[in-house]
């Protein structure tokens, strides 16, 4: 019990740290603690991508959860997911969804992304974000159908508002994810994040990108909008905090230099007082 104990405090305290944290915390115990392990872990992969380890240790690393994930479904899980047990049982979730999450983040470590092509963008964000979301949505408690096309979408648009506010921040790390067919048509022939994020028809390029996320979110609605409240509640929560991240973007603009957007406290807690009781 104290192991267990340990462990929920572990994952929580992680939590605290995502912009998620509220709308996690709406859910009742089984389905918060669920949820809460699937962040942590995607946390924990996502620290290994993003260390400064040599790149052979960082592929070795997500070699390992490979392994653990692999040990976890056999019945004999490592310490660092023994606690993972009972959600995996009481809500189904699938290998495939947290092996996808690793092979995502291990995109980033293969070599630096860098003007990716729609398809390998589209690929990325299926991994790295849509994959989480088909973990989630087995936790909120969605039909198969249902919970996979939310998924597809909410990923996506969560994974593209976040590409487009992180341009200056993946520049440092020498990474730039806007697919270079939006590059090309906006004239930009360069692939070098640097060059990139100051070129003065970057505006043009962005506006696809943030064209399909608000495309995505629609979609999105439109599953959350047909599926009772108690269900929809924590990615609504979520899927309106990053849309308002979205509209500060579009209302400041992607020319340089940029200031970063916040969500205010305010924005924050109007979201939560709408939709958490609804």
């Amino acid at each position: 019990m104290r192991a267990e104990a340990a462990a929920h405090a572990n994952h929580r305290t992680t939590a605290l740290g995502s912009s998620f944290y509220p709308a996690m915390r709406t859910l009742p115990p089984e389905q918060r603690e669920a949820i809460f392990q699937i962040y942590s872990f995607c946390r924990q992969v996502d620290d290994v991508t993003d260390s400064h380890e040599p790149r052979e240790r960082r592929l070795a690393a997500l070699q390992q959860w490979r392994a653990h994930i692999d040990a976890l479904y056999q019945g004999v899980p490592p310490p660092r997911l023994k606690d993972y047990v009972a959600s995996l049982t009481t809500f189904g979730l699938k290998r495939e969804d947290f092996l996808a999450i690793v092979d995502g983040m291990e995109m980033d470590v293969l070599q630096d992304i860098r003007a990716p092509n729609m398809a390998t963008l589209d690929l990325y964000c299926d991994r790295v974000a849509s994959a989480v979301g088909r973990l989630s949505v087995r936790v909120f408690g969605f039909s198969e159908e249902d919970g996979i096309a939310l998924a597809h979408h909410l990923g996506r648009a969560l994974q593209l508002t976040n590409i487009l506010r992180d341009i200056d921040e993946d520049a440092g790390l020498g990474r730039l994810y806007i697919p270079r067919e939006d590059l090309y048509h906006a004239g930009i022939t360069s692939n070098d994040p640097h060059k990139v994020i100051v070129d003065k028809a970057l505006p043009k390029a962005c506006a696809p990108l943030a064209q399909r996320a608000t495309m995505h979110f629609a979609k999105a609605d439109e599953v959350m909008n047909r599926n009772p409240r108690r269900v929809v509640r924590a990615p609504t929560i979520m899927s309106k905090y990053y849309r308002a991240i979205l509209d500060l973007l579009l209302t400041r603009g992607f020319a340089a230099p940029r200031e970063p957007v916040r969500v205010t406290k305010l924005t924050k807690l109007a979201i939560l007082l709408r939709y958490a009781f609804m």
